[in-house]
């Protein structure tokens, strides 16, 4: 049965050391970009309430909020009003998911050829029930100011995430099925991760690119900072086996025996 994270015990989270935890997280993958939290709130008093939080002073959408955080270091608190339009505020749950949101005909003929293809897309998005948040905010991680944070977001390359990945899978193994709805990426990201309470690897989509700045080589991963911290452990262990970012290229017609001995037996 799927729990969003908001409603999952705070203890255990705030028991973690962030400051160790990001200089860990940067230690073992050299991330460019700030690793941020985001959280959720009841009421928008309580977001207003976190030390040294800025208020926008114009209408953006919530990509440009998360990267106000990602790539500038602020702490930013929005509420639906905040936001550009239904869709924004809809993935975290700010605004119904009612049946004039679920057909989606503002993108027919722009992102789908039909009417039932943007149905379908919408249908397809992973978002946070509608009624419990009245606000949201992000922050650098390791400034602890949401106290703690509902999920962490990281943004890497493909090569730093799938060390993030195979940390994440060195103990308590387990697949994992992504799935890509396309534009309103922001649904496998940080909808899914809230949600579902499941780390999340997302392709970042046009509207990520165009209005958050996010690079050609980023994806992002949105999770828990319980599971954070567990593939910051793992990946640790990894990188004592020698496994560990950047990965060197061996060379294409290299002898591969000697690399495989080291790489993939047991010492």
């Amino acid at each position: 049965m799927q729990q969003d994270v908001t409603s999952q015990g705070a203890a255990s989270r705030q028991s973690i050391d962030l400051v160790a935890l990001v200089n860990d997280l940067n230690s073992l993958l050299r991330i460019k970009t700030t690793v941020i939290g985001m959280k959720m709130f009841a009421t928008a008093a309580e977001m207003e309430a976190i030390p040294k939080i800025r208020r926008p002073t114009a209408v953006h959408t919530t990509d440009q909020i998360v990267s106000m955080a990602s790539r500038l270091g602020w702490t930013v608190g929005i509420t639906a009003s905040d936001l550009v339009g239904a869709q924004c505020r809809a993935v975290i749950g700010l605004t119904p998911q009612d049946d004039k949101w679920l057909a989606g005909e503002s993108y027919v003929g722009v992102w789908h050829g039909t009417a039932d293809d943007a149905r379908a897309r919408q249908e397809a998005l992973c978002v946070v029930p509608y009624g419990r948040y009245e606000a949201m905010a992000v922050s650098p991680l390791a400034s602890g100011r949401l106290n703690p944070s509902d999920i962490c977001l990281v943004y890497a390359t493909p090569g730093q995430m799938i060390i993030l990945i195979n940390g994440l899978q060195y103990t308590g193994y387990k697949k994992f099925d992504w799935s890509v709805v396309g534009e309103t990426a922001c649904a496998d990201s940080w909808g899914r991760a809230l949600k579902t309470g499941e780390p999340s690897l997302s392709l970042p989509c046009f509207a990520e690119r165009r209005y958050g700045g996010v690079p050609d080589e980023e994806m992002l991963m949105a999770l828990s900072p319980a599971h954070l911290a567990k593939a910051i452990v793992g990946m640790k262990a990894l990188a004592k086996n020698g496994l560990r970012y950047p990965i060197a290229p061996y060379g294409i017609q290299s002898d591969v025996r000697a690399g495989m001995g080291v790489s993939y037996a047991k010492k």
